[in-house]
């Protein structure tokens, strides 16, 4: 039991590790506020998430400790990771940070353009 006990540990830890290293990689690599962002809310919300459910089962399974507060983390952080991204790459774009260069499409121009129309309307 000690031995898949420590396997698992051990894996979802690694595997935490090798999101938060793409997360890095991504930050300095990729090219404008809007690719990092997902990078950001993305991998690093999962990678953390899997170093938390690593804690979770070394403390379960090898300290024979069941601790909920380590669950409620992992929730609250999967709630509010990619939530908050959003918010703050959506305000971004509404006070006028451009895509990069390369964007292929964006989707959110028109839509803004609408709820603008909308708010002058109803004034």
């Amino acid at each position: 039991m000690t031995i898949l006990a420590n396997s698992l540990v051990i894996f979802f830890i690694t595997v935490g590790a090798l999101f938060i290293v793409v997360t890095a990689i991504g930050l300095i690599r990729l090219p404008d506020l809007y690719t990092r962002a997902h990078a950001a809310s993305k991998s690093a919300t999962l990678g953390v998430m899997c170093v938390l459910i690593g804690v979770f089962f070394h403390f379960w399974l090898i300290e024979d400790h069941f601790n909920p507060r380590i669950l409620l983390g992992i929730l609250f952080l999967f709630i509010t990771g990619p939530v908050g991204g959003h918010i703050m790459t959506r305000s971004s774009y509404i006070a006028g940070v451009k895509p990069w260069k390369g964007t292929v499409r964006d989707e959110l121009g028109p839509e803004i353009d609408r709820m603008k129309k909308e708010q002058n309307v109803k004034k």
